[in-house]
């Protein structure tokens, strides 16, 4: 049995020890947050399990229209009463946001580069293009049949984490995985239709304002957008709005990274990073303790707009410039 196989059985040896059972995952959620979560508690739920999702932030509205989103819990505490919480791409535990009891039982599951290693129990295998494949493997390991509606949110993670099977890390297990989903439930046209065809007036104004702001660097190469809250406000657009921004520019040819500098509030910024190909935008924002994939992640600096593009440039152009030939190859 390999170390992969090993980790993912720990898991589900753990999980059939504990009856109270909290599903979590990151800040500010996405579809792979959401999905793996949902599909994991069902899964404990089937085997006798009291399993709830909570996390700390309300969940995107585009996804609500997804089975089980609306229901998810809105916390800052996991409950005293709550005996293991599963912990699903996290890079350490801070990242969920919540407060947990000392008592608990801490089980880390995640596919991300640079995972602390926190946890009583933990499975990090970075082969994985999704957590939502991971919790796949997991509920077979549970020996859980599939629902439609488990099907569904495991479908919404893996296309959502992989960009629609563009981005590095998709495998033959990828498509293996979605096929079994597809077959027991999950509908790709439906889940498209849902996630880009579900637009608000909103976004698409916001979308043009945004690409105003686009400033190109390093011969073109390199692409950088800004948004801060007067452009939200005029373009009559939420929070909700904002996702996917980023990947506006890397429709070119020639950009091989996007940069979007998003104001948080007086002197803080949210910096996230795309790149396509071999360009590792990954270790950029780790370099500022942020976190992420090779090429998707994301940071927060603090300072003016001028100072936080600065240490930015600082750090992608002599990288872009190392390389100047890097081929949109493996993306």
């Amino acid at each position: 049995m390999n170390s992969s196989a090993t980790r993912c059985r720990e898991v589900c040896d753990q999980v059939r020890r504990h009856q109270r059972i909290v599903v979590t995952s990151h800040v500010r959620p996405d579809g792979d947050a959401l999905g793996s979560a949902l599909a994991l508690a069902s899964a404990l739920r089937a085997i006798g399990k009291d399993a709830r999702v909570i996390n700390h932030d309300a969940s995107p509205i585009p996804l609500i229209e997804f089975p089980g989103v609306a229901d998810i819990d809105v916390a800052e505490t996991v409950p005293a009463d709550t005996e293991a919480l599963v912990v699903l791409e996290c890079g350490d535990l801070e990242r969920t946001g919540l407060t947990v009891p000392e008592h608990c039982v801490v089980i880390n599951v995640d596919h991300h580069q640079g995972n602390s290693g926190y946890g009583t129990t933990k499975w990090f295998d970075a082969s994985y293009a999704a957590v939502g494949e991971m919790v796949l493997e997991i509920i077979d390991g549970l020996d859980v049949a599939l629902t439609p509606d488990m099907a569904t949110q495991l479908f919404l993670a893996i296309v959502t984490d992989t960009g629609s099977f563009r981005y590095p890390g998709v495998s033959p297990r990828t498509f293996t995985m979605a096929g079994r989903l597809v077959a027991a439930g999950a509908d790709p046209v439906l889940t498209a239709r849902r996630l880009y065809d579900s637009n608000s007036l909103g976004r698409l104004r916001l979308q043009a304002a945004v690409l105003q702001t686009l400033d190109l660097r390093a011969s073109g190469r390199l692409a950088l957008l800004h948004l801060d809250d007067a452009t939200m406000g005029t373009a009559g657009a939420t929070s909700d709005d904002t996702e996917g921004l980023i990947n506006l520019p890397l429709s070119v040819k020639a950009i091989q990274a996007a940069v979007l500098f998003k104001q948080a509030g007086a002197g803080t910024y949210r910096v996230s990073f795309r790149s396509k190909g071999q360009f590792d935008v990954g270790a950029i924002a780790n370099s500022f303790a942020g976190g992420g994939h090779k090429n998707a992640s994301g940071c927060t600096i603090t300072g003016d707009r001028a100072q936080v593009r600065e240490a930015v440039l600082a750090r992608l152009l002599p990288v872009l410039a190392a390389d100047p030939t890097v081929e949109q190859t493996g993306g």
